[in-house]
């Protein structure tokens, strides 16, 4: 699901939400989260999971094209932990 498909069916749920204000929500909602995470805090949906940051520490790494060793500084990088309920839905669906 894309984002715009978001908004296309948060529109159709709710017919009393205009296209335009369903994308609004859509987009306060993603700042809101992007903003909490780039101040490094958490968030957690009840019933869905959580999102977090995990610490990547410097390392040597290696230019594919060349072989040259570079090195790749130390790094926060977006973590999501499915949550109890949402591993369970998916599993009665694969199964």
């Amino acid at each position: 699901m894309t984002r715009s498909d978001l908004i296309t069916k948060l529109a159709e749920l709710h017919p009393q939400l205009l296209a335009k204000d369903a994308e609004l929500t859509v987009k306060v909602i993603l700042d809101i989260l992007s903003a909490t995470l780039s101040h490094g805090g958490r968030i957690e949906i009840r019933g869905f999971g959580s999102f977090g940051l995990n610490y990547r520490p410097p390392r040597q790494g290696r230019n594919p094209k060349t072989g040259d060793k570079v090195k790749v500084p130390a790094k926060y990088v977006p973590h999501f932990k499915a949550g109890k309920e949402l591993r369970e839905r998916v599993s009665e669906q694969k199964s």
